[in-house]
């Protein structure tokens, strides 16, 4: 790639490229995905999205967000403090979320039903926190997607005990794209720059939601969607939405 290409121009000709091919060739996995979800809803579940680091934007994108579905509840390692009664400095340890264990309270903390449709975010997929989340979904017989990166997770080795791999253990794969490291655009010597992961796991969530909404709606269901809080009457619908799910989805002020 030529030092020209590292520019406004060269990453959203980069990531419009690879956004189009998304939308092209990733039908048959989005539509997986977009069937464990409205089975999820109809069934009176709760979709339980993780993820770490920079893969929360993509958590923030499912869970409670305005046009959104309403039975989404967002996990995060920041539940040992806020529900779990960890103290603050817990979260000082920047590799707490390799630590054994923590998947595991993480989930008892959110204390899931079986029809819950779990949602793991993850460029690598590698992660310990990652991977003990997932065998934490799939040995209490969760359904599981995975939204992952095949590049990165097929070009590092395993971090779990285990040797399994995020996207070993999802019932649906949706792959990212993103290549090895995330950055998109090559630096000259080395290096590169511009991650992609957030653009293009967006747009599989959201095509994921606005096929299980169609699944739904075909089936002459009619699914429960936020409205946003900003809008006349959008904040006390959708506290009464919520009645539905009362103590089993969070929202937070965050």
């Amino acid at each position: 790639m030529s030092v020209e290409s590292v520019s406004a121009e060269g990453f959203a000709r980069e990531s419009l490229t690879v956004l189009s091919e998304i939308t092209e060739t990733a039908r048959d996995e989005v539509a997986a995905a977009a069937g464990l979800i409205a089975d999820c809803v109809r069934s009176d579940g709760v979709i339980q999205a993780f993820g770490t680091g920079h893969s929360q934007a993509i958590v923030l994108e499912l869970a409670g967000r305005a046009g959104g579905l309403v039975p989404t509840n967002r996990l995060s390692i920041a539940d040992l403090v806020l529900y779990g009664g960890e103290a603050p400095g817990v979260l000082d340890d920047p590799l707490l979320e390799r630590k054994e264990g923590v998947a595991e309270r993480i989930y008892r903390l959110a204390a899931p039903r079986p029809q819950d449709l779990f949602v793991i975010i993850s460029n690598s997929g590698v992660n310990n926190v990652i991977v003990e989340t997932a065998l934490q979904a799939k040995k209490n017989g969760h359904r599981l997607l995975a939204i992952t990166s095949l590049a990165h997770t097929r070009a590092v080795p395993a971090g779990h005990p285990s040797g399994r791999k995020l996207a070993d253990l999802a019932d649906v794969v949706l792959d990212n794209r993103a290549p090895r490291g995330d950055a998109l655009l090559d630096l000259p010597g080395g290096g590169a720059v511009c991650a992609l992961s957030t653009l293009t796991g967006v747009l599989l969530v959201q095509m994921a939601v606005a096929e299980a909404t169609r699944l739904l709606l075909a089936a002459g269901e009619r699914p429960p969607v936020y409205v946003s809080a900003n809008v006349p009457g959008g904040f006390e619908g959708n506290l009464e939405l919520e009645k539905r799910y009362a103590g089993r989805i969070r929202r937070t002020a965050s």
